[in-house]
């Protein structure tokens, strides 16, 4: 099971926008692993409350409110998104495959950008369907990028996707890792 943070609108149909499975790629050029003029990136996660402290990380120091778990008037919501029919997803938290690639733990898991996409891009162009690494909050938590244009119409949602309260317990277990106070 994969986790997704998302601004979701109701009506959208999962891959519209407001849609869990959505890739905006208009708005990518600056995460992790983005290449938008070769590929759409869609992030999650495999744990509920990793996605939800890559976003809260940017408040430590201030209180969140909840018009925060707000975009646009759309609320930010958790899908669960069944992974069975994803191909292959490199690991990278396994030293083999860091090793066969020449990889350090270090380069994989560097906040500065530029070398993230250009190991992203690299991977891409070997044909695997996205990678996996830890997270830089907690590395228990694994984080996971798919190439939409390698997993398209391979994904599907579990159930309906959480609208997001302060009080939701992923919320709670996010905030509380990366040091937030909740308003």
């Amino acid at each position: 099971m994969l986790y997704r943070l998302f601004p979701w609108n109701p009506l959208a149909s999962p891959d519209e926008p407001g849609g869990p499975l959505h890739v905006p790629r208009f708005d990518q050029g600056g995460g992790r692993h983005d290449n938008p003029d070769t590929y759409g990136t869609l992030y999650l996660s495999r744990t509920a409350p990793s996605p939800l402290a890559e976003f809260l990380q940017d408040y430590v120091g201030r209180p969140v409110e909840a018009t925060r778990l707000l975009r646009e008037g759309s609320p930010f919501a958790l899908a669960a998104i069944d992974d069975d029919a994803i191909g292959r997803v490199l690991d990278l938290d396994d030293p083999s495959n860091l090793v066969a690639r020449d990889l350090r733990p270090s380069g994989v898991a560097t906040r500065a950008r530029r070398p993230t996409q250009r190991l992203a891009l690299r991977l891409y162009e070997e044909g695997v369907d996205g990678l996996e690494w830890w997270s830089t909050i907690e590395a228990s938590w694994i984080n996971v990028t798919l190439f939409a244009d390698r997993i398209g119409g391979r994904l599907s949602v579990v159930g309906e996707p959480e609208p997001l309260t302060l009080d939701h317990p992923a919320v709670r277990e996010a905030a509380e890792a990366v040091g937030v106070l909740l308003g």
